[in-house]
């Protein structure tokens, strides 16, 4: 049954806030006071005020609770309803217009309960307005409900005065069971989200992190929902207890409830027709549309989801995009791309510059007696079209997966490995190094796309997106471990176990030109940093710049945290700080973001020396400037033969021969897909390449003097 409770209709708009929950000596109207800075500018209305307000079929059940500022017109208010205290700013004859949208300034045609409105609002047929402070210029048009409730959270996993824990809302990240619940806030950031759920067993550093969260927030009840200037909604059919910033575009959405959503002039967010969207944040920047159905959620910066994407349990990084798609209980670090329908993700840490194909099911079913299953992979996660993987599995950075039905848990370490399920001889198969032997374009490109396409205006968190990195470069030197243990056949071929839970042969591919792969881009790597150094100082000779350089004792570890690269003493350092009451906030969580993307590069130098030092067997003092000289040589041909992959592997489109067969002529496919010659990604990489060479050449005459 439902439980209809009746009230005196003079209640109405008034007692918002429960007595007892009102502080001694104020009154109901105290926060919103504090939420409008205006609050204090507004008068009575004349008795004529009055008149032309009645002769316009508005009503109100006490006129003395209208307020309003001094260039108030009441002609352009009409046909309203308002109960409780209403307080309206200026009203001009203009009329506002927004993509095609045409609307005169001023209230009609609305049921209007205890709202605050700003200057030259356009306010018609909302059917229930109510507990809102809405900025100036704002136009909504056509919504059944726009209200806020006492209890209103906007997204955010906190609880109010004598509210149960229950009814908090946490993300489930990374395991269905809950395990790893974090609870999500307005400004939460990648990594935030993964300090949190990847240490949830150090039970003092999550009761910090839970302190942080609840001291962010003013647990009083009775903050209204507010809008910002300029954010312009229209034919929404419910939007409650939702937080609106500025600049933002609502539209035709079907339920939006309990959210926040983070807009302003230079990050405007908009979400369109037909999505539900409940218990979230949405950052700046961020867009929506489509049927998307989000619940639980975190959405970071410059974030996308589209057409019926389902986002559930999960937090998404920045510059990402879901559409067509579901997506359950994962934590996603920023640069993702998910685009086509039937592609699942469920239960998983993907750790970045990742892209899930059509009809991948990236944790397809639970191999325990319980939904507790997860899946971990490394930056640059590429399954293919229909790929199905079993929880658990792990993959290492740059991980490729042909296309296939995985029947096992996968545990893959080496890095930038092509992945196949070879059915009909019944084995796994493991090709180290694929990226660089047959696909250096792609490779290459993402690198740049990827910061090509980083809208982030502000950058606390600095996101790695070179593929050779700390974190590849640690997994180079496991691999070679790894590799060099193996006893390959004359194809260069050798069997391992342990990579996958079957009983079935898991055959490894090109190991000798795998090994000989990575001790090359190890030392191109330590070379070529050592060389931004050079040229980034300006220095003049090879004295001044090995002064300038220190080299570890031994290799420094390093976590992907959110996308950003840290020294693993760094993180420990840092949550012993904020286990002690060092760090005592999420800004200065942030800060420690900031000031380690400020020391980055130099560590960065430090790891890439130490690891050139290791992989050519060699101590400091045997670091001379006729070494250097033969590296940068190799550096050279190093990069020459990436520049030929990035074309070569370009090229293969345009003389496959069942490529070719759709066009009648060259000159028809280079219209469809353009010349070879004239793609400016190739031509930009072989411009880079000449620069590199002056500069190669410029450098080995100072290191001469």
């Amino acid at each position: 049954m439902n439980i209809i409770k009746k009230h005196p209709v003079d209640d109405l708009g008034y007692n918002f806030i429960d007595e007892k929950y009102i502080p001694e000596g104020k009154d109901e109207y105290y926060l919103r006071n504090k939420q409008n800075p205006h609050a204090d500018k507004y008068r009575k209305l004349s008795s004529f005020e009055i008149e032309v307000l009645v002769r316009n079929s508005n009503t109100s059940d006490d006129w003395n609770k209208i307020l309003v500022t001094s260039l108030f017109k009441p002609e352009l208010v009409k046909n309203c309803k308002f109960f409780g205290l209403v307080r309206i700013g200026n009203l001009e004859p203009l009329y506002l217009e927004f993509h095609n949208l045409r609307m005169p300034v001023g209230l009609y045609n609305s049921t209007i309960i205890s709202c605050d409105f700003g200057n030259n609002v356009c306010i018609d047929n909302v059917n229930y307005l109510s507990h809102y402070i809405i900025d100036n210029e704002v136009m909504i048009a056509n919504v059944n409900e726009l209200a806020s409730t006492d209890k209103a959270k906007f997204g955010n996993g906190i609880v109010f005065d004598g509210e149960d824990e229950k009814v908090k809302v946490v993300l489930e990240l990374c395991n269905e069971n809950g395990g790893r619940s974090v609870m999500p806030f307005d400004g939460m950031l990648p990594g935030d989200a993964h300090l949190w759920s990847r240490y949830i067993a150090d039970e003092e550093l999550v009761n910090k992190f839970e302190e942080f969260t609840n001291n962010k927030f003013d647990k009083s009840r009775g903050h209204y929902g507010k809008i910002g200037d300029r954010t312009v909604i229209k034919n929404c059919k419910i939007i409650k207890d939702v937080l609106i910033g500025t600049d933002a575009y609502l539209k035709g959405a079907n339920k939006l409830k309990n959210l926040t959503i983070n807009s302003d002039a230079n990050r405007t967010s908009q979400i369109g027709e037909g999505c539900e969207i409940v218990n979230g944040i949405v950052g700046f920047g961020c867009r929506i549309f489509y049927g998307v159905k989000a619940v639980r959620f975190v959405m970071a910066s410059h974030s996308q989801l589209k057409y019926g994407a389902r986002l559930i349990n999960s937090y998404l990084g920045n510059n990402a995009t879901i559409s067509c798609c579901e997506v359950l209980n994962s934590l996603i670090f920023p640069a993702h791309e998910q685009h086509h329908n039937n592609s699942f993700l469920c239960a998983a840490l993907i750790m970045g510059q990742s892209n899930i194909a059509a009809g991948a099911t990236i944790g397809s079913n639970h191999n325990s007696r319980s939904p507790d299953g997860e899946i971990i992979a490394g930056r640059g996660f590429w399954p293919g079209l229909c790929v199905s993987l079993k929880h658990n599995s792990k993959f290492a950075s740059f991980t490729i997966l042909a296309k296939g039905d995985y029947p096992a848990e996968l545990n893959i370490p080496v890095p930038f490995s092509l992945i196949s399920n070879d059915v009909a001889n019944d084995k796994l198969v493991v090709m180290p190094a694929y990226w660089f032997m047959y696909n250096m374009y792609a490779l290459e490109r993402n690198a740049w796309k990827y910061i090509d396409r980083d809208r982030r205006t502000e950058k606390i968190q600095h996101i790695e997106y070179d593929y050779l990195a700390p974190d590849t470069i640690n997994e180079l030197f496991a691999s070679l471990q790894i590799l060099q243990q193996f006893k390959p056949d004359e194809d260069g071929t050798a069997t391992v176990n342990g990579w996958e839970n079957t009983q079935r042969k898991t055959e490894i591919l090109k190991v000798p030109q795998s090994i000989s792969l990575f001790n090359e881009l190890i030392q191109y790597y330590g070379t070529l940093k050592i060389m931004e150094f050079f040229q980034r100082n300006k220095f003049t000779s090879f004295e001044e710049l090995k002064k300038n350089m220190n080299a570890k004792i031994q290799r420094t570890e390093w976590l992907n945290i959110g996308g950003q690269l840290m020294t693993k003493d760094a993180v420990n350092k840092f949550k012993q700080q904020v286990k002690t009451g060092k760090i005592k906030s999420w800004q200065e969580v942030h800060d420690f973001y900031k000031s380690q993307g400020s020391v980055y590069e130099t560590d960065k130098l430090s790891h890439a020396y130490t690891a050139l030092l290791e992989i050519l067997h060699i101590t400091p003092r045997q670091f001379t400037p006729a070494l250097l000289k033969e590296l940068l040589q190799q550096l050279l041909v190093t990069r020459d033969w990436m520049c030929k992959g990035i074309y070569e592997s370009r090229a293969k489109d345009y003389t496959n021969t069942f490529r070719q067969m759709v066009y009648e002529s060259d000159e028809e496919m280079n219209t469809v897909i353009g010349k070879l010659e004239d793609n400016s990604f190739i031509q930009t990489k072989l411009a880079e390449l000449d620069v590199l060479k002056k500069q190669v050449k410029q450098m080995v005459r100072k290191i001469a003097l």
